[in-house]
């Protein structure tokens, strides 16, 4: 599972039917250094995911979401998903390893 920040919704004209009422997330996902407390700035083009939502998060929100065939196992029937939002996070702490 990896941790993002929702900074956009998808908005589909036309889906799979399995994907019917679904909503899509754009999410950038979190660098180390966000997690020790950098702003929650933009990546690097290309890093965004468009992640599958069924919880309800909304823009500004952390999610945690897998991906691959991990994302498709919450579906009874083969569904063309290849992230999903798996849990609404309220707080991250992050305390960095000790160097030796």
């Amino acid at each position: 599972m990896r941790l993002g920040h929702v900074i956009g919704k998808v908005t589909l004209g036309i889906a799979d039917p399995a994907l019917r009422g679904a909503r899509f997330l754009l999410v950038q996902p979190l660098s180390r250094e966000q997690f020790a407390g950098l702003p929650l700035l933009p990546l690097a083009k290309g890093a965004t995911q468009v992640v599958y939502d069924d919880l309800g998060a909304d823009i500004g929100h952390i999610i945690g979401f897998t991906e691959g065939a991990e994302a498709a196992a919450p579906f009874v029937r083969s569904t063309p998903v290849d992230a999903y939002n798996a849990a609404l996070i309220d707080r991250i702490t992050y305390t960095p390893p000790v160097p030796a």
